[in-house]
């Protein structure tokens, strides 16, 4: 069962999306660093059930393996959204790394790029933290990163619509919650 819930989690969304009419008015480079987003914000999810072994079939060294996977590839979709971004329109993308774009949701997508870019340099750090330090340093920064995303996913209107937008923002609130107040490993 919690397969299943995961599978509708992470494909509502996507599929919600790819049915927004808002798609009709755009170009397929803008599209595509839409979904990238969508993607993105689906592997930010499995992240920390991959990293505490709460995946049932899933051992806790298998979890962790993934986990690094994933954290590549949540961030190549992330360096995909805004390169994307870039392309279609980069006076918006300058804005919004300047931290001078007029729109609050940038603010929050550009705080949660750089806690993920953070998250991913300390992960290739590991081995010469401490542990306790790592831990808490890189879940801080994981923390930092779902918040920023849901900030502004919330605030986009855009293709993702709002009903499965708002539960996958739900889920990963409480998936990142659970690994704080009840850590496994």
């Amino acid at each position: 069962m919690i397969w299943l819930a995961l599978g509708v989690a992470l494909s509502a969304p996507l599929i919600a999306a790819a049915q927004s009419p808002l798609l009709a008015w755009r170009g397929p480079i803008y599209i595509a660093a839409g979904f990238a987003g969508i993607i993105a914000m689906g592997a930010l999810l499995l992240q920390p059930l991959l990293a505490t072994g709460r995946l049932p079939g899933v051992s806790l060294w298998q979890g962790r393996h993934v986990h690094r996977w994933v954290g590549a590839g949540l961030i190549a979709m992330v360096v995909a959204h805004v390169i994307g971004l870039w392309i279609t329109s980069p006076p918006d993308v300058i804005d919004a790394l300047l931290f001078r774009s007029p729109t609050p949701f940038s603010v929050w997508g550009v705080i949660a790029m750089w806690a993920m870019f953070g998250s991913g340099v300390l992960a290739l750090m590991r081995r010469r933290l401490r542990l306790r330090v790592w831990r808490l340093a890189h879940k801080g920064l994981a923390t930092i990163v779902v918040t920023g995303t849901i900030l502004h996913v919330i605030q986009i209107e855009g293709t993702m619509e709002d009903i499965t937008k708002i539960a996958l923002c739900a889920l990963l609130c409480g998936a990142t919650l659970w690994v704080w107040i009840a850590p496994r490993a």
